[in-house]
């Protein structure tokens, strides 16, 4: 004696929010690879910037004269080498940004999705007790007669 089968009438959007949800997992997961790159590309900077300066150290504390020339080139390169680190920090730190809004953008969908997946949950619930009740008092029912029957 069972009723009909359940069937939860938002199932299509539970399964957009679902797609929604594991799309923004993958977009996060790009977006901390993207900031674990800058990281080492930091890190590369900083140790380029570090060679130039010692480069730039051992050019001027070194025993033989130097002309103008050659310690304004030098300076130059210095100079350019930590705007790149520079850039870098900026790119680094808009990864950060870019990081902190796929997380929140992933939070947002699994929340929604979970908020769904409850309801779906609630609603199954609600109709297998309903079902129960039903095929229960089909049963009390059918008993019912049966005592009658034997009685009379």
């Amino acid at each position: 004696m069972t009723g009909s089968a359940f069937r939860f009438r938002l199932e299509r959007v539970r399964a957009v929010r679902e797609r929604k949800e594991t799309a923004a997992k993958q977009e996060l997961a790009h977006a901390i690879s993207r900031r674990s790159r800058s990281e080492a590309e930091l890190d590369a900077a900083d140790a380029h910037m570090q060679h130039a300066h010692n480069e730039q150290r051992s050019a001027s504390d070194g025993a033989a004269t130097i002309s103008a020339t050659e310690l304004v080139a030098r300076q130059a390169f210095v100079e350019r080498v930590e705007a790149q680190r520079a850039d870098t920090v900026r790119e680094l730190s808009q990864r950060d940004a870019e990081v902190r809004e796929r997380d929140a953008l992933l939070i947002t969908a699994a929340s929604e999705h979970e908020m769904l997946n409850r309801l779906r949950e609630r609603q199954e619930d609600q109709h297998r007790r309903e079902s129960e009740r039903v095929e229960q008092v089909a049963l009390d029912e059918i008993a019912t007669q049966r005592f009658r029957r034997s009685r009379a």
